[in-house]
């Protein structure tokens, strides 16, 4: 019996190493020569991170809160701690425990083969699929870039895709089921929420299907009860990430991704991100060539040419010329800029459309209609009507920016289909050959046909011309750059050609019994891995890593840095010009900055950024307390600016100036003198019985990211302005000890009504949702433990 257990594994070892073995040599350097991979938004992170990081290690425990970006936010979507899922201990498992970001791609293979071997495919064609699916381009430049929550919940969605099937599939619904609530449970706790909505729009399209199927078969009994047993499922694994949905739902309300209080603009708002925001990253139609050819549209923004290139001609084949080379603006599609090209491989993409044609009506019914909505999707502002649709009326659709990644599901369902119809294919009968040689010819002629049409006439429909070609200067050869978009568009036609080519040849030897089942699979994989392994070097390659040193001390102090830190105030804030300060963490990493690195800030603050900071109103940095301005000197070096004219941590104003609505409210900050006048909104709760004492004082005597505390003294009651950004859901204010109401004023700030005489007042940061959401994850979590035990007793049994 236990040879026979044993004998069942070993496939799946063999898979297994296989796996390690591609993750190692790829990731070589991480592997064997003990660096890291530098990664700009790992950078950006220990930046906007590292006062969370810092107050977790001094106090132990988790502020929820950060003052050393955008005056100050919400940590959920920058770090936390979430400590009653306990299912994510297992996430490590999955990726093998490898260091990252190399166990990513171990759980992009692992998930992958574990969807097909539980479809029942072969393990050899699993393995070739899996590796199809991982090395599919874009999930490698997003490596490359760092974003590693993205990466992370790719990982998870053929596993999550598997467990729904395994449910649908009638056979195995109660493993299916607590494998759907695990998966789901892993795949949020990556915390990138777009990849799994856009997984949900799949299932939504399959349950559909399946319904249809359903009333055809008159089984809506086993439908529903299938359905049920999903619904709880998903139910479960997101309960057990519950604290992190709940706080980033109720932060969300009041971030970029909620409605603007603001009426100005109105065609371009909708209850999330403003339209124009949303679709900036929108993939041109022409552009989803890519998909087929890799250089379709000149690869990345900042890409490489060799010395035989016009460009390098043009600059006159110096040594500088070799330098420029190394970094130019070849993309020329609809996108402000981007790293590469959503390559899923010109092998896989002909199996892709051989397989539409032997796959089972159902699949191919909720597999096309997913595929096609993707890609149209991605398309954004290039195709209005659908994408107004869903920013309008989908629910939650507006959250979410950069619609290009709707590709990701694209690039799940091309390597799907591929080997599915692979499996029909090697499985069919002598007398079906002639119908797949047939089949085989057509999608090499359509296909095929393109790429060779391509290749010859790369002008007949393309002027090569970037959006960005008509910033550079008079002189600069954008002539001889856009000839080399040209010869990259033709070299890699041609390359998808002859990969098509030899893929089909070895098809067609193999239906003509002339090689056998595992050559064909062996040919196969060697051309996908050659084929995919050589676009994503393109993009990540060993130059991209470097020593452990440089990536654990990602800043370096200037001067200006080391001026400010000699100022011992516990409170103030840093604006730094020598960067783009909205667009930078560094300043994050030493001071508690005006600007920062997000994507998800408060929204108000971002209309502060767009109607003030960005154009140097000083009042609006005095009101921010921005003590220190970093310069660039006339040679070029950082130097510090000091303001005296900054508020501090908090005044006492003279009177209220109570207006209508968020429109006025942000307008009159810009017209009153706010060391004097407080701008309210009059549907705040708020006290006129005040009288403005010249010689009160209020100070701040302690500081911590999550707790504030001033003394204040005066012979009158007073209206104090604090510098600190206005968050009510979860900062509470106390005087003496005493829970007491406060209020935004001056559109982002708190205001509070203060008595008179001595007074201790403290802000916390004490967010319910947080504490809430921890123990209903932690009762979840304890619940789905004891089903995955329940359940894998029963299968063993």
């Amino acid at each position: 019996m236990k040879n026979i257990q044993f004998k069942s594994f070993t496939p799946h070892a063999i898979a297994l190493l296989i796996f390690l073995v591609i993750t190692s040599v790829y990731f070589s350097p991480i592997f064997f020569d003990g660096k890291k991979l530098k990664q700009s938004d790992i950078t950006h992170f220990k930046g906007m991170s590292k006062e969370i990081v810092d107050h977790r290690e001094l106090y132990d425990e988790e502020p929820l809160w950060t003052n050393s970006m955008f005056s100050g936010m919400p940590a959920y979507q920058i770090s936390v701690l979430y400590t009653g899922n306990l299912i994510k201990k297992a996430a490590n498992l999955f990726q093998l425990f490898l260091p990252s970001p190399s166990g990513f791609v171990f759980l992009y293979l692992l998930g992958f083969y574990f969807l097909l071997v539980s479809l029942g495919i072969n393990y050899r064609l699993a393995i070739l699929g899996a590796i199809a699916f991982a090395f599919s381009s874009y999930f490698f430049i997003i490596i490359e870039a760092g974003h590693n929550t993205k990466a992370h919940a790719i990982g998870y969605l053929a596993p999550v895709l598997a467990s729904v099937l395994m449910v649908f599939r009638g056979k195995k619904i109660l493993l299916g089921g607590v494998l759907t609530a695990l998966t789901t449970s892993l795949m949020l706790n990556a915390n990138h929420f777009q990849i799994t909505y856009y997984l949900v729009l799949v299932f939504l399209i399959l349950g559909f299907v399946k319904f249809y199927e359903a009333y055809k078969e008159k089984s809506f009994a086993s439908f529903f009860k299938k359905v049920g047993i999903l619904l709880v499922a998903g139910a479960l694994g997101l309960l057990t990430n519950i604290s992190s949905f709940m706080t980033t739902s109720e932060y969300g309300a009041e971030s970029m991704r909620g409605k603007s209080d603001l009426t100005s603009n109105i065609e371009d708002q909708t209850t999330g991100l403003k339209k124009s925001y949303a679709t900036q990253w929108s993939y041109g139609i022409a552009e989803s060539f890519t998909l087929l050819i890799p250089n379709f549209h000149g690869g990345s923004s900042s890409g490489e040419l060799d010395t035989d290139s016009e460009t390098f001609k043009a600059f006159g084949r110096s040594n500088q010329a070799k330098k420029i080379i190394k970094r130019l603006p070849l993309y020329w599609g609809d996108q402000p800029f981007t790293s590469g090209p959503v390559y899923a491989g010109a092998v896989v993409f002909l199996l892709f459309i051989m397989g539409l044609f032997l796959i089972n009506k159902t699949t191919k019914l909720w597999v096309l209609i997913s595929f096609i909505l993707m890609l149209m999707l991605s398309w954004g502002k290039n195709f209005m009507p659908l994408t107004d649709f869903f920013l309008d009326y989908i629910p939650a659709y507006n959250k979410f920016r950069a619609v290009s990644t709707t590709l990701v599901i694209v690039e799940l369902l091309i390597p799907f289909v591929a080997i599915l119809g692979l499996q029909k294919l090697i499985d069919s009968n002598k007398e079906q050959n002639n119908k797949m040689i047939k089949l085989l010819k057509t999608s090499v002629m359509s296909i095929g046909g393109l790429c060779l049409f391509f290749a010859l006439f790369p002008t007949a429909f393309f002027d090569f011309k970037g959006l960005s070609d008509s910033q550079y200067p008079s002189g600069f050869p954008i002539d001889a750059i856009i000839d080399d978009r040209v010869s990259l568009f033709v070299s890699d036609s041609f390359r998808s050609l002859v990969l098509i080519l030899i893929a089909a040849t070895s098809i067609f030897l193999f239906l003509s019994n002339v090689i056998k089942k595992n050559h064909l699979i062996l040919a196969l994989g060697l051309l996908i891995i050659g084929d995919m392994w050589s676009i994503n070097k393109r993009y990540l390659d060993n130059d991209d890593f470097v020593s452990k040193r440089k990536i654990e001390q990602p800043y370096q102090l200037t001067s200006a840095d080391k001026e400010i830190l000699k100022d011992k105030d516990p409170n103030f804030r840093v604006y730094n010009t020598t960067v783009s300060p909205f667009n930078d963490a560094s300043t994050s990493y030493f001071h508690k900055s005006i600007g920062g690195y997000h994507g998800a800030k408060l929204k108000r603050y971002q209309e502060i950024i767009d109607r003030y900071l960005s154009l140097g109103k000083l009042e609006i940095f005095n009101m921010l307390n921005t003590k220190y301005f970093i310069v660039r000197n006339q040679n070029n070096l950082p130097i510090v600016q000091s303001n005296p004219n900054a508020y501090g941590n908090a005044w006492f104003v003279k009177e209220i100036l109570s207006v209508e609505n968020a429109d006025q409210e942000i307008e009159q900050i810009g017209k009153v003198n706010l060391t004097e006048v407080a701008v309210v909104n009059e549907n705040s709760q708020f006290s006129t019985n005040f009288t403005f004492d010249s010689l009160a004082t209020i100070d701040l005597i302690s500081y911590k990211a999550n707790k504030l505390e001033y003394i204040s003294e005066s012979s009158t009651s007073q209206l104090a302005v604090f510098s600190e950004i206005f968050y009510d859901k979860g900062w509470n204010a106390y005087i003496n000890g005493e829970l007491v109401p406060h209020f935004r004023a001056n559109f982002i700030l708190r205001a509070l009504n203060i008595p008179k005489g001595e007074n201790n007042i403290v802000f916390k940061f004490e967010p319910k949702t947080y504490r809430t959401g921890e123990q209903i994850s932690l009762a979840s979590s304890i619940t789905l433990i004891l089903l995955i035990l329940g359940v894998a007793y029963r299968e063993l049994k």
